[in-house]
């Protein structure tokens, strides 16, 4: 049972392996991905943006990178255009991050596209689909 000290509201594990991601870099990873969602929302106007959800902010240790995750309601051809554009306009975002946010130093950001709900539908699809087949295959041996 892994051990836990609680201190100001951080929790350690002792026994993880995995080092330990800052609080500040998660707080200000957490407040990127609020404040750009609205910036997206509100003051990029390419008609070649899709339904943008930012799904994740990871901030390097130093605060001079920040990846942004993203997935795009509609195809992989829109998908793809749309982290196109938000990379055309990281330059725009970082400079109205930086007018909003009150850090010394603003991530550069780079825009990925978030598989991931796609590939748990895919999954979910498969495993529906084996359920599916054992049924059919238990009801045959009856």
């Amino acid at each position: 049972m892994p051990v836990h000290l609680l201190r100001n509201d951080l929790s350690i594990d002792l026994q993880d392996p995995m080092p330990r991601e800052f609080p500040r870099t998660r707080r200000v990873a957490e407040q990127i991905q609020r404040e750009l969602a609205e910036l997206i929302r509100d003051d990029l106007n390419d008609p070649r943006l899709g339904m943008v959800s930012i799904s994740a902010v990871q901030v390097s240790r130093d605060m001079s990178h920040a990846k942004v995750y993203v997935s795009v309601l509609g195809n992989e051809e829109q998908s793809v255009a749309s982290v196109t554009v938000l990379n055309h306009a990281a330059g725009f975002l970082r400079h109205k991050l930086g007018k909003l946010m009150h850090i010394r130093v603003i991530p550069e950001m780079h825009f990925y596209l978030d598989r991931s709900l796609q590939e748990g539908a895919r999954l979910d699809a498969l495993i529906n689909e084996a359920i599916a087949s054992d049924r059919h295959g238990g009801d045959d041996a009856e």
